[in-house]
């Protein structure tokens, strides 16, 4: 039976793995987002299309791959990162790319397509176009962003097999209800899992209601 403070330890160490990924995630993924988003080119239908096939893959593959990496005989084992924290803000980050680009990208590209032709129809240039896109999408980025949260702090896969669910070091929300419900813990285990939903709702919420509150939403008056 955990105690309040051990709780309270694991879901702080679970919301504070789960935005350092996000932010890990997208300092590549947003910027790559909207560049598909904005620019015509090459093999764009080809990229974004692999980008999606990329969401399917298993995060037990992903936490498989990362831990030889990782391990003493891998070729980062002299960076003794397995079994930490660090190393599941990686997995998870890795596992959350191909979701942040295919939901921001082909979200951006439904909203700018039409933003676009009206602000070049207007006289603007081809970067003020671009730019007035980002600004009436930033609702679009933020919910992207929670959506992808959401996604990563229910991993359960990459969070096990390189975190090792030590206790008071890696041991998250998710693993820790996969723990109570192995020993036949099962009403810790609904508690802990209630817990994962609030706090997923939470999110969701907080800037679903901003985007209401101000008017907007994905960009777009009501």
């Amino acid at each position: 039976m955990y105690m309040i403070g051990e709780i309270l330890d694991i879901v702080s160490r679970t919301i504070l793995i789960s935005l350092s990924s996000l932010a890990l995630c997208s300092l590549w993924s947003i910027p790559s987002s909207v560049l598909i988003s904005m620019r015509d080119f090459k093999g764009k239908r080809t990229l974004l299309t692999i980008t999606s096939s990329l969401v399917a893959i298993p995060t037990v593959t992903i936490g498989l791959i990362l831990y030889m990496l990782l391990s003493r005989s891998g070729p980062f084992g002299y960076f003794d990162l397995l079994f930490t924290p660090f190393a599941i803000v990686i997995g998870e980050a890795i596992f959350l790319t191909p979701y942040l680009i295919t939901f921001l990208s082909t979200s951006l590209m439904a909203l700018g397509k039409e933003i676009k032709e009206l602000a070049i129809t207007l006289g603007a240039s081809a970067r003020q176009a671009d730019l007035k896109v980002l600004q009436e999408g930033i609702n679009v980025v933020l919910y992207s962003l929670a959506a992808t949260f959401s996604r990563g702090i229910g991993e359960l896969g990459i969070a096990l097999m390189v975190g090792g669910n030590l206790k008071g070091f890696t041991r998250v929300l998710t693993t820790a209800i996969a723990l109570e419900t192995f020993k036949g813990e099962f009403e810790l285990g609904l508690v802990l899992s209630l817990i994962l939903i609030l706090i997923t709702l939470s999110i969701n919420f907080l800037i679903i209601f901003k985007g209401y509150k101000g008017g907007e939403l994905f960009g777009k008056s009501i």
